[in-house]
C-alpha cells in the first residue's frame, strides 16, 4: 500500500474511478490471493505475516485464489491492456515464487529480487499508469528504482523469526542468508539507498520540502529499527514474532501517512 500512496502522489493527471479500481485489484483481490496461495503452498504450522497460530489450509483456499486472480485480471481489462498484462506477470510471479515445482523463494537472492521488482517496481509502474488519464507509459526510473528499494528496504526485516521454519522447509530467505545482525546491517544500507534515490527523485522535482516531510513520519520506524537491533545484538531470542509484527505495524502505518500526506500536498 505505501508503493501505491506514493506511486498515486508522482500522478499528475489522477482518473478517480480508474483509481479506485486500481485499489480495488491490488489490495483486494491480487495481494491476497499471492498470500493465501502462499500459505496454501506453504502450509505453516507456525507464526506467519499477521497470524500467530494459523490454521492448517484447505482446498477451498486454493479455489479463492484462482478466483481471486480472475477477477484480478477481468477488472484489469478495464483499465488498459498493459495494465492487465502486468498484473498478469504479478500473479505468474508470485505463483513462481510459492509453487512447489519452481518455488523461487528458496533461493536466498532470486526470492528476494522477486519480490523487489514485483512488489515494489512493477507496482510502481502499474499504478502510475493505470491511475492516470492519459494512461501513461513513460513512468520516472528514479521513482520505480525508489519503490523497489523501500521494498528491499523492508521486506528480509518480515523474515528474520522464520529461519528455523524456513530451514525445515527446504527454504533459504535473504534474512537467513544474512544471520540476525546481517539482517539488520543489510535492510539498513538498503533503506539508506532508498531515501538517497528518493531524495534525488523529489529535488530534481524541486520538492525539498515534501521530501524532508516524508522523513519526518519515518523517524518512529528508524528509531524502533535501531531499538530492535540493540536488541537482537545482545540476544538473538529478540529477534521473535511479536517484535517483527510491531516493526510492521509501525513502519506500514508511518510510510502510508507519509506518502498519503505527499499525495495531499
Amino acid at each position: 500500500m505505501p508503493v501505491f500512496w506514493f506511486a498515486l502522489s508522482q500522478v499528475q493527471h489522477i482518473n478517480t474511478v480508474h483509481t479506485f479500481l486500481v485499489f480495488i485489484i491490488l489490495h483486494l483481490l491480487v495481494y491476497p490471493a499471492s498470500n493465501g496461495y502462499n500459505s496454501y503452498m506453504d502450509k505453516d504450522t507456525e507464526s506467519i505475516g499477521g497470524i500467530e497460530k494459523p490454521l492448517q489450509p484447505t482446498q477451498q483456499l486454493f479455489y479463492c485464489t484462482v478466483i481471486l486472480d480472475c477477477l484480478a485480471i477481468i477488472l484489469s481489462y478495464f483499465i488498459s491492456l498493459i495494465f492487465m498484462l502486468g498484473i498478469m506477470g504479478y500473479i505468474l510471479a508470485s505463483k513462481a515464487y510459492s509453487w512447489r515445482q519452481i518455488r523461487l523463494k528458496k533461493y536466498p537472492i532470486t526470492g528476494y529480487l522477486t519480490v523487489v521488482v514485483f512488489q515494489g517496481c512493477l507496482t510502481f509502474f502499474l499504478v502510475m499508469h493505470g491511475c492516470n488519464v492519459e494512461k501513461v507509459t513513460q513512468v520516472p526510473v528514479l521513482g520505480i528504482i525508489s519503490a523497489g528499494l523501500l521494498i528491499g528496504g523492508f521486506y528480509p526485516l518480515t523474515q528474520i523469526y522464520q529461519h528455523r521454519q524456513d530451514k525445515e522447509d527446504g527454504v533459504i530467505s535473504i534474512s537467513s542468508l544474512l544471520g540476525y545482525n546481517g539482517t539488520f546491517i543489510f535492510t539498513g544500507i538498503i533503506y539508506l539507498l532508498a531515501v538517497c534515490a528518493l531524495g534525488v527523485y523529489l529535488i530534481n522535482k524541486q520538492e525539498e520540502m515534501n521530501f524532508f516531510i516524508i522523513q519526518l513520519f519515518f523517524i518512529p520506524v528508524v528509531v524502533y529499527f535501531i531499538w530492535w537491533f540493540k536488541k537482537v545484538f545482545e540476544n538473538n531470542s529478540a529477534a521473535n514474532y511479536k517484535n517483527t509484527m510491531q516493526m510492521n505495524i509501525l513502519a506500514s502505518i508511518c510510510s502510508n501517512i507519509a506518502f498519503i500526506t505527499l499525495l495531499i500536498l
